[in-house]
């Protein structure tokens, strides 16, 4: 993103999420926040869904799986929350939080959750909670953090956060705009947490055949032009082992199709237009496997 602007990708997932909830379409991943922060009147969101950063319309299939995908996404990682927080966790990191909203409704008592993110979008995200009327609760703090100047690390000590205490860590939408280094700092940062820690986080790959690869070239190009380019790629296994060799003593991966069958069933009808992102979950000192539905 540009110094001084709001994050566009920010933007675009958030007007997704918001069309997902008011478009009819079977819904995975219910948000009663993620229209109204954006201050835009229900009947505009579905022209302003710009999950692809493209032409504006809710119902091409390009678009339909790239906002089902991010709705999926959502529903995922507050499975795994809910989880942590019903097994005593008291500590979420979201990080590059965009306009997301789960620190604005959460329901569990005792958990803090901590926004990472810039600062010119954290003041354009409370800019837009106070327009819209969306209080702060105590038990949301926000972190914000120039990688240029500053570091997570510090930027979370600063805000309270405790590195001998369980912790989620909510990583969407940013892995692909690091470089690798970034990307291992951060993971080396999460796995040294003291105790129990999760990191639900998703990528990109390559593509699996010829038209994911196109698609994907495109969309590389149109996000270009937002001055967020796409950095990095990781194939499931190359990705997988990279994280265990971090200490993380799980991991768990899901394909777009395979999280639509986990939400909708066999017989969605969605299909995979999501393309070449996917899932991971991974953890230290807990339990193998993810006990949600």
């Amino acid at each position: 993103m540009e110094t001084g602007r709001a994050s566009r990708t920010a933007l675009a997932t958030a007007y997704a999420r918001a069309y997902h909830q008011l478009s009819g379409e079977p819904r995975v991943f219910t948000d009663p926040l993620a229209a109204r922060i954006l201050g835009v009147p229900p009947e505009r969101i579905g022209d302003l869904d710009t999950a692809t950063l493209d032409q504006p319309g809710g119902n091409d299939p390009l678009r339909r799986g790239r906002r089902y995908f991010l709705a999926a996404r959502a529903r995922l990682a507050e499975d795994v929350v809910a989880e942590a927080a019903a097994s005593g966790t008291r500590q979420v990191v979201i990080l590059g939080a965009g306009l997301d909203t789960f620190g604005y409704r959460n329901p569990y008592v005792g958990l803090q959750v901590f926004e990472v993110d810039h600062p010119d979008t954290q003041q354009w995200k409370r800019e837009l909670l106070a327009d819209s009327g969306i209080e702060i609760p105590a038990s949301l703090t926000f972190v914000p953090v120039d990688f240029e100047t500053g570091t997570l690390s510090a930027g979370l000590a600063d805000a309270g956060f405790r590195r001998d205490e369980p912790a989620v860590f909510v990583w969407l939408g940013v892995v692909m705009y690091l470089t690798g280094e970034a990307i291992a700092d951060t993971l080396r940062f999460i796995a040294d947490q003291t105790q129990p820690v999760r990191v639900v986080a998703d990528y990109l790959g390559r593509g699996a055949n010829a038209e994911e690869r196109e698609a994907l070239r495109q969309r590389i190009e149109r996000i270009a032009k937002t001055n967020e380019p796409i950095l990095s790629f990781m194939e499931a296994e190359d990705f997988a082992e990279s994280v265990r060799s971090f200490g993380f003593d799980t991991v768990e991966q899901w394909t777009f199709a395979e999280l639509m069958d986990r939400y909708l069933g066999a017989d969605h009808g969605v299909g995979t237009a999501a393309g070449p992102a996917r899932l991971l979950c991974a953890s230290r000192g807990l339990e193998p496997g993810l006990k949600i539905d």
